[in-house]
């Protein structure tokens, strides 16, 4: 069936808490920052981006991470008059982070590092006498220790809950209580097409743990549905009788076997209690839209924008006609960028007096269609797996603007040429797009780049600085709209 994202795009991991009729979300973010973004919404079903749990470089520490590395799945709660957020950066050696905050959109405390946890998705939940439970996947299993939340002291040896139905990879717990239980969600068998999401309960935090008989609770494994790889999810009170559970799922394209490019996103549908169960019901999806963005001289980047191993806040400067990005390290180039959010976009940038720079469309480092601007020269280069193919190169008196496309790919639905899009990059001339490179979008998606994250729109300083004057972006699942 199709169905809307209610955080479409790179936003993975979904973590969400209500507090008096409000509701917050937290994602998880690998090698970008800030990390762990939180959206707020009051109807579950259109949410803005407030701010991020990870927004200083003190409590994210990335550099030399790599693709897929970093900040894993968080959870974000809210307890005794605060919000809470615990994630694992595999960045570093010191395992969990955990931070605080009285306001979601930020400050957010300095991070507690809980190195003595070994595992990764951490979930926290406090019982009814006040003891804090970290619940953790591990190489045994889910596992559970108690914690003193104001320094991260760990308390108890590690203790096994429950591993779910048999899936591979048992991971993401969520803990809460409703009624006389406590429910232990979990996701397993991988977070590709075989995704699912099961459920125990018990009468304790602590277990033991009984699964439910109707497990798993909701998997399109197998389904024909343009929706796929459902899994790793939250669930959530949103009134007297009214649950709803966030999960991740991806939206594939192409002849087989299919491939996605925005990353896993966000979804929601309604909860219905049965016999103590939950069952997942409808859909809960925001209105068709358009996404939209412009930057604004003489403001900072919009908090949508994200760097690989960097803050964006760390490298740009703000100037009087734009924005200078600066190569910071020999190793890589250091990129900047905003998430593809819509199955079809585009954007177009204005780059000036550039040493050497680029503007992308991109999955990782070794997965992009790029422009390269070296002084005057222009060259359209595609890279797979770090391997460049050059598509055209060209020089100019003055720098045009620069435009890459993502835009549908037509053909028979059996025909192995039919990718899930097709990218399209070149530059603008007498308000005219002149093409100067084209690929299947299929090599800028996440089964052939591997990893877990989404493509982003961006620029990079590959020597000096980069000088960026303009940026426009519009994304739509109507390719309609992108192609006006």
């Amino acid at each position: 069936m199709n169905q809307r994202p209610i955080i479409p795009g790179f936003y993975p991991d979904p973590s969400v808490c209500a507090v008096d009729g409000t509701f917050y979300l937290a994602n998880s973010t690998f090698e970008y920052a800030p990390g762990v973004p939180i959206h707020v919404s009051t109807d579950f079903k259109e949410w803005s981006l407030v701010g991020h749990a990870l927004h200083r470089p003190d409590q994210l520490p990335l550099e030399g991470t790599g693709p897929s590395g970093g900040i894993f799945a968080p959870t974000l709660r809210h307890h005794d008059g605060r919000f809470w957020m615990i994630t694992t950066n595999v960045a570093d050696d010191q395992g969990q982070v955990l931070v605080w905050a009285d306001d979601a959109a930020g400050p957010w405390s300095e991070a507690i590092r809980i190195p003595s946890i070994e595992g990764i998705d951490p979930d926290i939940a406090w019982g009814d006498d006040g003891t804090c439970y970290v619940s953790y996947a591990s190489r045994h299993g889910i596992q559970q220790v108690e914690i003193d939340a104001r320094t991260g002291q760990v308390l108890t040896e590690p203790r096994s809950l429950w591993s779910g139905i048999g899936g591979k990879f048992p991971e993401g717990p969520h803990i809460f209580k409703r009624g006389e239980y406590w429910y232990l969600l979990i996701a397993e068998g991988g977070t590709e097409r075989g995704h699912a999401v099961t459920i125990a309960r018990g009468s304790a935090p602590t277990g033991p743990f009984e699964g439910n008989p109707a497990n798993p609770i909701l998997t399109r494994r197998g389904q024909a549905s343009p929706v796929q790889s459902t899994g790793h999810s939250d669930i959530v009170q949103l009134g007297t009788d009214e649950w709803a559970i966030v999960y991740l799922a991806v939206r594939p394209r192409g002849s087989s076997p299919e491939w996605h490019v925005l990353g896993r996103e966000s979804f929601a549908s309604e909860i219905e209690w049965i016999e103590g169960w939950p069952v997942v019901g409808r859909p809960i999806e925001p209105p068709e839209s358009v996404s939209r963005e412009s930057l604004t001289l003489g403001e900072p980047l919009p908090p949508t924008w994200i760097g690989d191993e960097t803050f964006p806040g760390s490298v740009v400067t703000i100037m009087e006609n734009g924005w200078d990005l600066s190569a910071t390290r020999d190793d890589i180039e250091t990129f900047i960028g905003r998430r593809q959010d819509r199955l079809y976009a585009s954007a177009r940038v204005v780059l000036t007096t550039t040493r050497s720079a680029a503007f992308s469309i991109r999955i990782d480092r070794k997965h992009q269609l790029r422009l390269e601007l070296d002084g005057d020269q222009l060259t359209t280069v595609l890279v797979i797996g770090g391997n460049r193919i050059v598509f055209d190169v060209r020089k100019f008196s003055t720098l045009p603007q620069l435009e890459i496309r993502a835009l549908p790919l037509t053909g028979d639905e059996f025909d192995t040429t039919r990718g899930p899009d097709v990218l399209v990059a070149g530059y603008i001339e007498n308000d005219d797009f002149v093409e100067t490179g084209r690929t299947d979008g299929r090599y800028v998606s996440t089964e052939v780049a591997g990893g877990m994250t989404g493509r982003l729109f961006g620029i990079s300083a590959i020597r000096g600085v980069a000088s960026l004057a303009g940026f426009r972006y519009v994304g739509s699942d109507n390719p309609g709209v992108v192609d006006e």
